[in-house]
């Protein structure tokens, strides 16, 4: 999978996540670019993009993401190509 098909995908689960079709995310996203993104939202968010790929990010990884660009790479850590 490649970096543009990951944002694809999250792009897809963001929507879903905060119900608003003209979210799209790119490297330098955060919460506070994203009205509804609080902390109880960030855990369904996260439990989403577990599902959608099949991964599972550890607590170390969940704490040490600072924008959407490193949920990226872990994802693409995670599932290889």
């Amino acid at each position: 999978m490649t970096r543009e098909e990951v944002y694809a995908t999250l792009n897809g689960v963001f929507q879903d996540v905060f119900d608003d079709p003209s979210i799209e995310v790119e490297d330098g996203t955060t919460s506070a670019d994203i009205e509804d993104w609080d902390s109880l939202e960030h855990i369904n968010l996260i439990a989403a993009v577990e599902q959608e790929f099949g991964i599972k990010f550890s607590m170390g990884q969940v704490v040490a993401m600072k924008n959407v660009g490193e949920m990226a790479d872990i994802i693409l850590s995670q599932i290889g190509d």
